[in-house]
């Protein structure tokens, strides 16, 4: 197996993420989920509210089963264990600084990787796995139909330290309308550190980065305190707007993921808005199910078929439930926050229901609601040291 890495140099650097039980039941089966539970921070529930205090979600991991709970995760960490992973294995060939651009065929009808720049070819290769992001470069070289995109929100992303262990246990919103949200997320230790870390994020339309940017720090940290008095200590060691980061979301849909040697996984095959916190959940879950099912069948095409065919119930669940949320948490549609804000707490407090959205943020729900992707490692037991 050949891996490409565009980076020459691969780093642990990224935003907060939330490492969901469909996620770390993935890297249990792999053996890898000890060290990363070791730097992340355990979440017990999500917690929403109105600017005026008012709930909106209060979803408890406990209320789909005791044992259950998300992880806020700098991602650099989850890289990190997923990278040192390749380099220790001996059946991997790595290879950095090498951007893909194209595929191509061989003589002999296999697959030819073509790099960017040198357009220097690799292979030929029996099988290629696409796993390059929602911006991939590598959708429009196969057939297979596609919709691509752009959201026009996104999210500013800060990560600080917190050394008073202020923030802990729960992803915790602030919400206005749909234009204005505001987040915060234990984020553990990142991948080097004892200091407890924590991301901070805030909606913002794409459109209005080169207005923020220009406005200066001061009115967006007014801003914010107006929100959440709490986020003070993180402000605080905002000096620069080149402190934050600005991440954009892609919706892409396939009707297809994969051809008779090329199979497409992670972003590059279903990217989504975050407002569901399932992006690096649906990719592991793609890379397990793509590996159980290559070494059931020594037939390529029937694998790769028998793929496409399994992840189906479960990321179309995800990619219409994160479609049709979306607009109540960014969007212009000013109308959908009073809906959202009075009928979502209503909603929660129907058992049925709020069991059926704890399971979505577990990351293992299925369309169309006839049943949950099962978790095949419940690791609650590593949770003492960081719980």
């Amino acid at each position: 197996m050949t891996i490409f890495e565009r980076v020459p140099e691969p780093k642990a650097i990224g935003a907060g993420i939330v490492l969901q039980p469909s996620g770390m039941s993935v890297l249990a089966a792999l053996g890898l989920l000890p060290p990363v539970v070791a730097r992340g921070a355990v979440l017990r529930e999500l917690y929403a509210e109105t600017s005026k205090r008012r709930p909106v979600l209060k979803l408890a991991y406990s209320d789909v089963a005791g044992d259950l709970y998300g992880l806020g995760l700098h991602r650099g960490v989850l890289f990190q264990t997923l990278f040192e992973a390749v380099k220790a294995s001996p059946a991997i060939t790595l290879k950095c600084a090498v951007g893909i651009e194209d595929l191509t065929r061989a003589p002999d009808g296999r697959n030819l990787v073509v790099e960017t720049d040198s357009r220097k070819e690799h292979g030929p290769f029996d099988l290629v796995v696409v796993a390059d992001g929602a911006r991939s470069r590598l959708r429009d070289d196969t057939a297979l139909k596609k919709t691509v995109k752009k959201y026009p929100w996104g999210a500013l992303w800060f990560v600080g330290t917190d050394a008073e262990h202020r923030f802990h246990h729960r992803l915790y919103q602030v919400l206005s309308g749909t234009r204005r949200m505001m987040g915060l997320l234990p984020t553990g230790l990142g991948p080097t550190g004892q200091t407890p870390l924590v991301s901070l994020f805030w909606s913002l339309g794409a459109r209005s980065l080169e207005q923020w940017r220009a406005a200066g720090l001061l009115p967006w940290k007014e801003e914010i305190l107006r929100f959440a008095p709490e986020a003070a200590p993180l402000l605080e060691q905002i000096q620069s707007p080149d402190q934050v980061l600005f991440a954009e979301y892609h919706d892409v849909v396939m009707a297809q993921w994969n051809t008779d040697d090329v199979v497409y996984l992670g972003d590059a095959a279903h990217a989504t808005s975050p407002q569901l916190g399932q992006g690096c959940n649906l990719a592991l879950v793609d890379a397990q199910v793509l590996a159980q099912c290559l070494a059931v069948s020594d037939a390529l095409p029937l694998a790769l078929d028998a793929y496409s065919r399994t992840r189906d119930a479960h990321l179309d669940y995800y990619q219409f439930a994160t479609r049709w949320l979306t607009p109540f948490f960014q969007s212009d549609l000013t109308w959908l926050a009073p809906l959202r804000d009075f009928g979502m707490p209503i909603a929660t407090r129907v058992p049925w229901v709020r069991r059926q959205m704890v399971t979505a943020m577990c990351g293992n729900a299925l369309w169309p609601l006839t049943g949950t992707l099962p978790l095949e490692t419940r690791p609650l037991a590593l949770a003492a040291q960081n719980g």
